[in-house]
């Protein structure tokens, strides 16, 4: 409140100071007006009138006042802007981290490993990764994974995770024979400890993983026949074509390193022949394209985009032949076609999903690959 007094003081003090100056020029502007002449011209030959200085006089007047009248107003806006809490830009709320199942289903993985080693007598193995108690009926090294790899990993809750694990599972008998049985997919349930870089829920703490049962096998995931690809022309694979000569030439230099990549490049393309080469011997087989005239032998116009499936036959330098197939892009350029890059995927007819396929794979029956069920947990 004693702050909001000396806007009021001043301007009280600035009312006084303009109507003793409103006065005087009041008194000034009457002597000039009685010292000049209604008619008479001033020096710059303007006629100044009685009636031309009274109204000056009043729009003067007129302005001081409005400045004496807003001076409260203007000094109340001052300190009520003064003593108002700055408002900042609002802060975004930062976005919450999605935890990571790099860890689990890494830890899973471990698990499923050691999990199908283990057998009567070695369920020690399993401690650090199940800590309940549990008797296994089958013989250790009854089975093993040659590989194994994660398939998928799902957050059932903060911190615990589903995570599905496919091995390649060999089978060993007594008299030391094996029999490759197949890939197999076990699911196992991981709780997880620590940031959400570990796939935990809490800040500040060491990552941990425990599984909560032992893994329970499940069927495989189902199969997918792949969308129509783009490439509706069979160019087959004759040397009379300039496209297929292209990418025959190209994947010949790209494979075998036997002659120089850029006479069968775009300018400017950054590409590199395989180092050191791992084929002696490249052999096209059979080439598809994106273009609209299957028959079309002659190199278009400049700029015109070819889309290649090129499936050739390598020969290793062991001499053995190896398939494989190569999606490419050819720009046309002086009459003849040029490699623009090796794609990273054939390109596929736009809304062309994948569909089921039927699955025909049966498994080889074989007692050792049952699942041990474990023994009630005392802890």
């Amino acid at each position: 409140m004693k702050r909001q007094r000396r806007p009021r003081k001043a301007a009280k003090k600035q009312i006084v100071e303009a109507e003793a100056w409103d006065d005087e020029v009041g008194e000034v502007e009457v002597d000039e007006a009685r010292e000049t002449s209604a008619d008479e011209p001033d020096d710059t030959g303007w006629k100044t009138s009685t009636a031309q200085m009274a109204g000056l006089s009043r729009l003067i007047r007129a302005g001081v006042w409005a400045l004496v009248v807003s001076g409260p107003v203007l000094g109340t806006l001052a300190f009520l802007s003064a003593s108002a809490p700055a408002q900042g830009a609002t802060k975004p709320a930062p976005a919450a981290t999605p935890a990571s199942p790099v860890g689990p289903a890494g830890f899973a993985e471990l698990f499923v490993s050691a999990y199908l080693q283990a057998g009567q007598g070695t369920e020690r193995d399993l401690a650090p990764y199940y800590s309940g108690s549990l008797a296994l009926a089958v013989k250790p090294g009854t089975r093993t994974a040659t590989q194994s790899t994660v398939i998928a990993s799902r957050e059932v809750q903060p911190g615990y995770w589903s995570v599905t694990v496919a091995a390649d599972v060999t089978a060993h008998d007594d008299k030391g024979k094996s029999k490759r049985l197949g890939v197999q997919y076990f699911r196992v349930g991981i709780q997880a400890t620590g940031p959400a870089g570990a796939g935990g829920t809490a800040q500040n703490t060491t990552a941990g993983y425990a599984a909560t049962s032992l893994p329970a096998q499940v069927a495989a995931p189902t199969a997918l026949k792949p969308g129509a690809l783009a490439y509706e022309s069979d160019r087959g694979s004759s040397s009379s074509d300039p496209s297929v000569e292209t990418a025959r030439g190209f994947l010949a230099a790209y494979l075998t390193g036997t002659t120089e990549l850029d006479r069968y490049t775009s300018p400017g393309t950054r590409l590199q022949p395989i180092s050191p080469a791992p084929y002696a011997a490249v052999k096209v087989t059979g080439v598809q394209d994106d273009a609209t005239s299957a028959g079309q032998q002659k190199v278009p116009a400049d700029g015109t985009v070819l889309h290649q499936l090129v499936l050739v036959d390598a020969t290793d330098q062991a001499g053995s032949p190896v398939s494989l197939s190569y999606a490419l892009t050819l720009k046309s350029r002086a009459g003849r076609w040029e490699v623009a890059s090796v794609d990273d995927a054939p390109a596929i007819r736009a809304s062309s999903p994948p569909s089921a396929a039927p699955h025909t794979t049966t498994p080889s029956p074989d007692a050792s690959t049952a699942v041990p069920s474990p023994s009630p947990s005392n802890s």
